[in-house]
């Protein structure tokens, strides 16, 4: 028995398994619920915009993989939760074809995990992403617990990546790290920083933007304030120059 049947059966019966029909499209189970697809689709965006220059990745959520050996459809297939690959053109796919692309996997998988997936997510599928598709970075995150882990393979074999002192794992694939921000998995550059959705960079430009032309018109106010407060002096030094002139003359200016 080849080590895809092996895992494959080691959990799943043969009614639990799913063969879809038709051409090779994404054919995944609906969202557990509401919270399930926001957290996908927050990935998805957080990652296509701070990457927007880039053209050589594919990231993906809920999206069929097809994997057999056999090149066959109806065998073998998986629907991470959300899913990178490195190294791709960035286009539009309707599901990922390993065969198609060059025989290449994943370089990164988050499963968001629920009652009903939580099992599998840190049994089966952790098995199958570390022993066949090989996957260097694997995360997992349940919107509902908070419960957070990620594992980067190692020789073979999934290590458990240690929290930096934010609580956040790095992952080197992304050369990014992953960490959770008001219930939500989000993603953090090296330095820190949350990396924010194409709305949370349009506000961010918006304040920075009123906060520019505020300063703008303050250093404007401060301007005039300080032409006025020449002016002032400019007069003040002609009043004293011209009481002299008149005390000079024997004359008492504040007799005037």
């Amino acid at each position: 028995m080849s080590v895809i049947k092996e895992l494959e059966a080691s959990v799943e019966s043969p009614e639990e398994i799913f063969f879809p029909s038709g051409k090779l499209l994404s054919d995944e189970p609906v969202f557990d619920n509401y919270q399930h697809l926001q957290q996908i689709m927050l990935l998805i965006k957080c990652l296509d915009w701070w990457w927007k220059e880039r053209q050589d990745f594919f990231s993906a959520g809920n999206l069929t993989i097809y994997y057999s050996p056999n090149q066959l459809k109806s065998e073998y297939f998986r629907g991470p939760d959300f899913f990178v690959v490195l190294g791709v053109e960035r286009k539009p796919r309707k599901s990922w074809v390993v065969w198609q692309e060059d025989g290449k996997y994943p370089n990164l998988i988050v499963e968001i995990m629920s009652e009903i997936t939580a099992d599998k997510d840190r049994g089966l599928k952790k098995r199958v992403y570390q022993d066949i598709f090989r996957i260097p970075d694997y995360f997992w995150f349940d919107p509902k617990t908070l419960e957070f882990a990620g594992f980067v393979l190692v020789s073979g074999k999934y290590e458990a990546l240690k929290p930096n002192f934010q609580g956040h794992l790095w992952s080197q694939q992304l050369e990014m790290y992953l960490g959770i921000h008001e219930k939500q998995l989000r993603f953090f550059t090296p330095e820190g920083i949350m990396v924010p959705t194409p709305d949370e960079a349009a506000e961010s430009a918006k304040q920075e933007a009123e906060s520019a032309k505020q300063e703008a018109e303050l250093a404007k106010q401060e301007a005039e304030l300080a032409k006025q407060r020449s002016q002032l002096e400019l007069t003040q030094q002609r009043v004293y120059k011209l009481a002299a002139k008149l005390r000079e003359l024997g004359i008492d200016p504040n007799s005037l």
